[in-house]
Parts: C-alpha cells; structure tokens; sequence
C-alpha cells in the first residue's frame, strides 16, 4: 500500500515538473516579437529568435509580427477647396517598431488598424481640402501628386510613432468621382479638348494660309521671270533674224529674188485646196512672172 501511494505521488510529481518544464518554455520566430506578460503588465521583451524561458503559470506571452504589414483601406469621400465630394481608395503600410509601445497604447492589431484607417482618413480629408478638384484631376507629370502622397505619409507617421508603429509608405490607388458628378467633370474634360482642338485646327489653317500664299507668291514670280525671259529671247531672235535677212538680202536684185520667192510661196500655200482658180492682178510679180516667163 505505501509502494503504491509512494509510487502515485511519484508520478504526481513527475506531471507537475514536466507541466512546469513546458509551461516555463517557449519560442520566438524570427519575423516575431515576444512580450512576456504578468498580471496585464509586460515586464520584457525580445525579438531573438529560438527557445526562451518564463516563469510558468504567472506568465503569458503575446507575440506580434516584426514583418511588415499591408492594410487596405476601405474608400471613403473628402472634400476638395472648391466643395467637390471625391472618393478616395488608398492602402498603408505599416510594421511594429516598438512592441512595449504597441502592447501599452493598442494591444492589437485590429486595433492598430482601426487608428491608422482614422489617422490616414484625417490626413487625407485635411490636404484634399486644402486642393481643388482641377488639381488633383489633371494630365500633368504626377510628381506634384506624389509630393502630396508624400506629405500625407509623413503626417500620419509622425502619429503613428507614438503608437510604436512605423508608417513605411501611404498610396493612393485611385481617385473616384461620385456619380453625380461624373458627367460634370466629363462634360467639361470634353468641352476643354473641343476647344483645344478647334484652337490647334485655326492655327493650322492660318499656318497653311501662309504658306499657300507664299507659294502663290513665288509661282507668280517664277512665271513672270519666264515669260519676261521668253518675250527678250523672242525678241532678241526676231532680231537677229531680221539682221540675217538684211544681210542676205542687201541689193535691189536679192531684194526682188526674195519678194518673187515669198510670192511663190504664198501661190502654192494658195494652191493647196481643191479650188485651183486664182485671181491675180496685172501688175502682181506672180501675173508678171506666169504672163511672161
């Protein structure tokens, strides 16, 4: 009987040392933070991986992601400078950078989220209201955007850190009109490249006005260069023709030749159809010459 009794606390005691052993035990990652907890109090923590002791029963541990983190919000409507309502569709993200911090001011992550989905809230309704609705929707470089997600992300960090939490990076995914206002916006997008079209398509045509006249202008040159030049070359060909002829034809002899010749030519010219009847006067050379051979 005290064999057995001997033997049951034996093994009692064998189960509580072996219960305290795996109670006292316990292990970090490497992408973990471990607090260890004591009465709702953290009393230390670590980020070294691998196995660490605590004290059992007594102690708790919380562990948190050293990772960092994506959390994306869900869209909500601000309110430009000149009283327009957008939607705006953005996402943080964040990682813990001082878990005592954390554990004491939040606790845990879903309540991490729920402050930086207000701390980005107020961030972006305070700067879209310092911005008109022209200036946020634009084709202009988006470095001037950026400059404003920037400045976004550096006001809610500066909160953030007193939450122990590192704001790494805010972005805007996309700026949404509400639908009552969609066909404004594209109405007057519209009325603005009609007019920009119409305004490129007028200085084309006076562009185009120019050119035509100048090439109307030079045409006009250029033809009445040559036909000056075509009138002085005929010109100055009759007379060097005439100068010939003179020349060919400087006695009264050659001078008869050739009035007999022209007359002959003008008999045949005259000749040449099918009626063969020509009058001709007594005292015309062609009469003298076919009357007296």
């Amino acid at each position: 009987m005290k064999k057995k009794l001997l033997g049951g606390g034996l093994f009692t005691v064998l189960l509580v040392a072996v219960i305290c052993l795996f109670s006292s035990v316990y292990t970090v990652a490497e992408n973990e933070y471990a607090c260890i907890i004591r009465f709702s109090k953290i009393i230390s923590t670590t980020d070294q991986a691998g196995i660490h002791i605590k004290v059992p029963f007594l102690d708790s541990v919380r562990v948190f992601p050293k990772a960092m983190m994506f959390y994306d919000i869900k869209p909500s409507e601000v309110l430009t400078s000149d009283k327009q309502n957008m939607t705006v569709d953005s996402y943080v993200l964040w990682k813990i950078i001082d878990p005592l911090t954390f554990y004491r001011t939040l606790g845990s992550l879903s309540v991490a989220e729920q402050r930086l989905d207000a701390l980005t809230y107020n961030a972006l309704k305070n700067t879209m209201g310092t911005l008109a609705q022209r200036d946020i929707i634009n084709e202009e470089n988006a470095s001037s955007r950026n400059k404003i997600y920037d400045g976004i992300a550096s006001s809610v960090a500066t909160i953030a850190a007193n939450y122990g939490i590192s704001v790494v990076d805010i972005k805007i995914k996309r700026f949404d009109l509400p639908e009552a206002n969609e066909q404004a916006v594209y109405s007057r997008m519209i009325s603005e490249r009609n007019q920009m079209a119409e305004k490129f398509i007028a200085d084309g045509e006076y562009e185009a006005s120019i050119i035509r006249n100048n090439v109307d202008k030079q045409v006009n040159i250029i033809v009445s260069n040559a036909k000056a030049q075509s009138a002085q070359l005929i010109a100055e060909g009759e007379e060097e023709y005439m100068r010939r002829l003179a020349s060919a034809y400087n006695t009264s002899e050659k001078q008869s030749f050739y009035s007999f010749a022209l007359a002959l030519d003008a008999l045949k010219a005259s000749l040449n159809g099918t009626d063969k009847t020509v009058i001709l006067g007594p005292d015309t050379p062609i009469a003298r010459a076919l009357m007296n051979p």
